[in-house]
């Protein structure tokens, strides 16, 4: 197991000096943020982006993400164009050494929160959902910097992909997906690429469009559609912990224990109802995933790739990208470590 740090760039306020000196942590998570989603990363870039990370004495373990475009989810006739472009990518990945892609395939949304600075009775503050909340959200003046979402849709725009979704079920962007992955997982794997999807987050649907990698099925049929090893998953525990159908450590012995987990987030969630939760401290006391019980399936399957600490709280007084303060997820980074040497 190798532990991550996410970074965000120049942009990001936390400094690579400053993650650098959290103890185990010797491998950054990023990504390159300007380029339009859709268009081919170029090695150059890709490269820069590498050296910035290497001369604060890190390591680019993981790219995370390249953002899917939705033309490619709605199965449109651009598609192909799109793909090959997303290939040319992680052709350039692969080139300069770089071995885990972490990516996702929800409609329109990524991550999303109804409140991105719930108080804690601590006074620290963190992430939380709540499907009523989500209810009441109105989306006719579109997207807005609402979390999560990494493209800021106008209204125009966010009504149009609405629309365009309603003829796209749960079978129907399966089998997008599946398009996706017969034309980019060979790519990948002939330059040393795993591909590794990340969950669904929250694990059910939103805004009534679908989400379908949500659970130990969903993940087996994922790994199925192209059956080779580096066709994998992001193992979110918060993300899959949201649901509480869900077992983790049984989801881990049966997808990891094929060789199919590339890259790991570590971050617990407290279930407060139906459909309502909020991020916790990361130790298992505080919510309702067993860290420890995670930490020991990874350890029967021999797990040896990147993890690093998801979301944390805002805590002493820190303020920054809401879930992506330095303070918090340092202390998660240091927790994880000690659950993974205890249990050597």
């Amino acid at each position: 197991m190798r532990i991550t740090f996410r970074w965000f760039g120049v942009d990001d306020p936390i400094a690579l000096a400053h993650i650098r000196q959290i103890p185990g942590v010797r491998g950054i998570v990023s990504a390159l943020y300007d380029i339009p989603v859709g268009d081919a990363w170029s090695r150059a870039r890709i490269f820069r982006l590498q050296e910035q990370v290497a001369d604060a004495g890190l390591d680019l373990a993981v790219i995370e993400s390249i953002p899917v475009h939705e033309d490619i989810k709605l199965g449109r006739a651009t598609r192909d164009r799109l793909v090959d472009q997303y290939c040319e990518s992680v052709r350039a990945m692969g080139e300069l050494g770089i071995p885990v892609l972490c990516y996702n395939f929800m409609p329109i949304f990524d991550w999303t929160r109804t409140n991105l600075a719930m108080t804690m009775p601590d006074g620290s503050t963190t992430l939380a959902y709540d499907d009523a909340a989500l209810a009441r959200i109105d989306l006719s003046r579109g997207t807005g910097d609402l979390p999560g979402w990494a493209t800021a849709y106008d209204a125009t725009t966010l009504r149009a992909l609405l629309e365009a979704y309603r003829s796209i079920d749960e079978e129907q962007l399966w089998e997008n997906l599946a398009y996706f992955l017969e034309r980019v997982v060979p790519v990948a794997a002939s330059v040393g690429v795993k591909m590794a999807i990340h969950p669904d987050d929250p694990p059910w649907p939103i805004f009534g469009l679908p989400r379908i990698v949500t659970n130990a099925a969903a993940l087996e049929r994922l790994t199925r559609i192209v059956d080779d090893p580096a066709n994998g998953v992001t193992f979110c525990t918060g993300s899959l912990g949201a649901d509480e159908a869900n077992d983790l450590p049984a989801m881990i012995r049966s997808v990891g224990g094929r060789g199919r987990i590339h890259f790991m987030h570590c971050r617990n969630v407290r279930r407060t109802g139906a459909r309502q939760f909020h991020e916790s401290p990361h130790p298992t006391e505080f919510g309702s995933v067993n860290m420890l019980e995670v930490m020991r399936a990874l350890r029967e399957i021999g797990y040896e790739g990147p993890m690093r600490p998801d979301h944390g709280r805002m805590i002493w007084g820190e303020r920054g990208r809401p879930g992506y303060g330095l303070h918090d997820r340092a202390l998660g980074a240091m927790y994880l470590q000690g659950l993974w040497e205890g249990l050597a």
